[in-house]
């Protein structure tokens, strides 16, 4: 199955590529390799928000980290010229999880697993990468999670 086809057996569609909101590109492709800028917890009007630790479980987290999944591979299809099999390899993630200070250190990585489970489900193998998982005080418009991205694609 082709990476689309998988995302549609899962029942999801990806959204637009989401248009910046500050000075910097969506992503940058140097050589093989596509740089996605953090990517938030919202497509639309749906959006999840909160503070682990505060008001966000480990399970919404991680439907939040799916929602920025979603978003990175939408801005992986663009600069793939709407081929996802292009991808070659899910180099790396950088997740963000918007905690408290007291929250559990231990379900910061559990909350990015709702990113990394998705890359791997659409992905195979290739979905399978290096990444790093940190709490931030506060994010952007207050959303739960931002994850950024590395891949390798095909020529």
């Amino acid at each position: 199955m082709t990476p689309e086809q998988k995302l549609s057996s899962l029942g999801l569609t990806l959204p637009e590529p989401s248009a910046p909101v500050a000075n910097y590109v969506p992503y940058v492709l140097s050589g093989n390799l596509v740089f996605i800028s953090g990517q938030i917890s919202k497509i639309g009007d749906e959006a999840i928000g909160g503070r682990l630790g505060e008001d966000l479980t480990v399970e919404n987290g991680q439907k939040a980290a799916r929602l920025s999944a979603l978003n990175l591979i939408a801005q992986m299809k663009h600069a793939c010229g709407g081929d996802l099999s292009r991808v070659k390899r899910i180099v790396k993630l950088g997740g963000f999880v918007q905690a408290t200070a007291d929250a559990t250190q231990a379900d910061i990585p559990k909350v990015i697993n709702g990113c990394s489970d998705l890359m791997v489900a659409v992905f195979g193998d290739a979905g399978r990468h290096a990444r790093f998982a940190v709490s931030a005080p506060s994010l952007p418009l207050d959303v739960a999670v931002e994850i950024d991205a590395i891949v390798e694609i095909a020529p």
